[in-house]
């Protein structure tokens, strides 16, 4: 367990989760404060999926966060940029997230990182967002 004080991938932004845990990364890299097993993965996996849903292009969003400027006005950038999801198209979205590793093609994966991170036996983390947050510190229970 690591207490980094990363946002948690359920928190939100205008009701769309993992968005403000993604620019948390990008401010925290750019200042150097990221550790470098985050830094692999920075546009790809959960990264990669939420721009893919938001049809923006990552590289563009890292230099728009950069700018500077609150989540939520990133996130309009991100909609003038890409698209405007509905809201049943990101209330689609979260529940999509929020299930992620539970009986889909990343269950593998979950279960791998629970055995690096010494949780095998943990039996309620079934989603890597519950993952994240257990491996970061923070009770997943409260945050969903």
């Amino acid at each position: 367990m690591r207490e980094l004080g990363l946002r948690s991938p359920y928190a939100k932004v205008s009701g769309l989760v993992y968005f403000g845990r993604m620019l948390y990364k990008i401010r925290q890299h750019a200042k150097g404060h990221l550790p470098p097993d985050y830094q692999t993965n920075l546009g790809r996996g959960f990264d990669a999926s939420c721009t893919s849903f938001l049809r923006i292009d990552y590289s563009q969003l890292v230099e728009r966060v950069k700018q500077g400027g609150t989540d939520e006005e990133i996130l309009q950038w991100s909609f003038s940029k890409g698209r405007q999801p509905s809201e049943e198209e990101i209330y689609v979205w979260n529940e999509f997230m929020r299930k992620r590793g539970w009986n889909d093609e990343i269950s593998e994966t979950l279960k791998r990182r629970k055995k690096e991170a010494g949780m095998a036996g943990r039996s309620e983390i079934e989603t890597m967002f519950a993952f994240i947050d257990a491996d970061e510190g923070r009770s997943f229970l409260s945050s969903r």
